[in-house]
């Protein structure tokens, strides 16, 4: 049995949680654990490690299908793939030692010691991901960035033949170059013939006379490559990237996997985002609450708007700027800004100041005395 911790536990959510409540506290776990946040914790890159796999796995329906039936099970490749790819049952050994893996290496063969059949053809490479920090203006706008990526490349020296340069390759003795050996086995079912890769070419079908000295044989050799991502406006903490053919290179002639790359958006020290809604906070004195104003706020991207505070707004009160929120992704739309009212009380008053209030206190009640007022506290407070 899997000594992992339940997926919908390490995210927090229930069983029936709807894909954008995944999403959400994904994202919000994801913040809360960053290696970058959390230097000083050891143990951080492990869960960071643990959200994200449960966050691949809960986030694809079809895969989190199998995990709502098989559990971490569905997910094992020491277990047989039995139906449809995701676990299957033990069958037993049949007094034969193997189990139903060697029974089923018998009618289609085997290259590999854990029961899974070895491709011996071009071999698709395998896919990567890596996390991608970025600041909360570049996730707001988009940005093109450069970033650095090491991953297994064709050796330059022996050209990916693994083969020292002027030294002989030949067709394996033992395969005669079909890079796959037959063999019979007589069995409590009968007599099969069972078709493996070649144990002494490895399956290529070719044997060098001496390895490559610099990748020692594998024709391949890890190397730093810089490539160029494109980072969408409005994306979000948690959404992945995909870049076709960045991932391993593949074996034989094979195409190369993809590169995944997961965003991790800093804070910011004013912005707030709400899926496509910017909040931020505005102080203002209780006179310019009581009055009205018009006040310059700073937006994102070093420009500014002129936002109309209403006579007699309220503290807490939330006043909306239509279009200057987050854009919707791969959209022309936006959302919007959402700015929550803050009324600072002073805490010291010149002696005018009191004596205008104490009017304002003493004329509150009459409506006509109130106005002016107003007027005499404009007039006074600037």
């Amino acid at each position: 049995m899997s000594t992992k911790r339940d997926y919908y536990e390490v995210l927090g959510v229930s069983r029936d949680a709807a894909p954008e409540e995944i999403k959400k506290a994904y994202r919000k776990l994801a913040r809360k654990y960053h290696p970058d946040v959390n230097r000083d914790d050891e143990n951080a890159a492990e869960k960071f490690k643990e959200l994200s796999d449960a966050y691949e796995i809960l986030s694809d329906s079809q895969k989190r299908s199998a995990y709502d039936q098989f559990g971490h099970d569905a997910f094992d490749p020491t277990r047989n793939a039995g139906a449809g790819g995701f676990g299957g049952s033990d069958f037993g050994d049949f007094g034969m030692g193997g189990g139903f893996n060697d029974i089923f290496d018998m009618f289609f063969g085997s290259g590999t010691t854990s029961g899974r059949r070895r491709r011996t053809g071009p071999q698709r490479g395998a896919d990567r991901e890596i996390h991608l920090e970025i600041n909360f203006e570049d996730a707001i706008f988009g940005l093109e960035k450069d970033i650095e990526i090491a991953r297994e490349e064709k050796c330059d020296k022996c050209n990916g033949n693994g083969a020292e340069p002027g030294t002989k390759i030949s067709t394996c003795p033992n395969c005669q170059g079909t890079g796959q050996v037959r063999a019979v086995q007589n069995t409590p079912f009968g007599r099969f013939e069972t078709v493996r890769p070649c144990n002494k070419c490895n399956g290529e079908g070719k044997v060098v006379e001496k390895p490559c000295s610099a990748c020692r044989g594998a024709g391949q050799v890890r190397k730093k490559r810089k490539i160029s991502v494109r980072v969408p406006a409005g994306i979000d903490t948690g959404s992945r990237l995909r870049v076709q053919g960045e991932g391993e290179t593949g074996l034989r002639g094979g195409p190369a996997g993809d590169l995944y790359i997961t965003i991790i958006v800093k804070s910011h020290p004013r912005f707030k985002r709400d899926g496509y809604t910017l909040i931020t906070n505005l102080d203002i004195n209780f006179v310019q609450a009581a009055i009205g104003i018009q006040v310059e706020i700073p937006l994102l991207g070093g420009i500014n708007h002129t936002l109309n505070i209403p006579e007699g707004t309220q503290p807490g009160d939330i006043l909306t700027v239509s279009g200057k929120g987050v854009p919707h992704l791969h959209s022309h739309r936006s959302g919007d800004l959402k700015v929550i009212i803050n009324v600072k009380i002073p805490t010291k008053l010149s002696k005018r100041q009191k004596e205008l209030l104490m009017d304002f206190y003493e004329d509150g009640d009459d409506e006509k005395s109130r106005k002016g007022w107003f007027g005499k506290f404009k007039d006074a407070m600037g």
